[in-house]
């Protein structure tokens, strides 16, 4: 079953996150992930905008998704996220 990673960021320090992404879409697409959204415009249609860029990402499991945000290369790519962007990051199970 299909598991989603969905991130939202504010970024504090465009230059060094420009660098995050650089690295992170590589490492994701490595892992067997792939992007639903990247950043993009938001049409509010209910309740308040969300603070920050969002990101879907799709794995095609939850154990993927976990593997690949504790994975060496990620945990060296998020490095480059620190101070850069203030992130929650969490993991969704899919329906079958």
């Amino acid at each position: 079953m299909v598991a989603y990673v969905i991130y939202q960021g504010e970024v504090t320090d465009p230059a060094r996150y420009e660098e995050y992404k650089a690295s992170s879409g590589p490492n994701i697409i490595a892992a067997g992930g792939s992007f639903l959204v990247r950043g993009g415009e938001v049409e509010v249609l209910e309740g308040e905008p969300p603070p920050a860029r969002t990101v879907v990402l799709e794995f095609p499991t939850m154990q993927a998704a976990i593997d690949w945000y504790h994975s060496e290369g990620y945990t060296a790519v998020r490095r480059l996220r620190e101070g850069a962007a203030n992130a929650r990051l969490y993991a969704v199970q899919g329906v079958e």
